[in-house]
């Protein structure tokens, strides 16, 4: 709750007032869930269907990948429409934040490397983390790229 006579003052996060912190409030949480469900379905199924190759964690290397790409160009098209809010702001949790939240793993990237480095395997576990962070990082970048046409056009 909003106390008028302190407007410096922070909102209260416990307060039941609409106020509350967008990450408070339980639309936006049921949002990231859902999308979480389906990035992690299919994370699952990328997984299962895509097995290592000479070692390489192909299908972590995959998500990571494309998630970091639909992350760009979802972002970037969302902040060239307009302000964070209303159906914007309700895309940007469910597909930004659940989705891509969920369908990229960084702990799994870890543990694979990991796991590489244990096996013997060091080249291929700095090549891997290194291909995927710069690999993410140009798809993040074509991403964006995307988003601003497509926000364009």
């Amino acid at each position: 709750m909003r106390n008028d006579h302190y407007p410096d003052l922070p909102i209260d996060p416990d307060s039941p007032s609409p106020d509350r912190p967008l990450h408070r409030q339980p639309w936006a949480m049921a949002l990231v869930f859902i999308g979480g469900v389906f990035g992690t379905l299919l994370r699952y199924g990328v997984g299962e269907l895509v097995a290592p190759s000479g070692g390489w964690p192909v299908g972590t290397l995959s998500v990571n990948i494309v998630g970091a790409f639909i992350l760009g160009a979802l972002l970037e098209a969302l902040t060239r429409s307009g302000p964070d809010a209303g159906n914007r702001q309700r895309i940007r949790l469910l597909v930004g934040t659940g989705l891509c939240g969920s369908l990229t793993t960084y702990s799994t990237f870890a543990t694979e490397i990991a796991l590489l480095g244990r096996d013997g395997q060091l080249a291929v576990a700095i090549s891997y983390a290194v291909i995927t962070v710069i690999g993410g990082a140009i798809a993040t970048l074509a991403g964006i790229a995307l988003g601003a046409l497509r926000a364009r056009a």
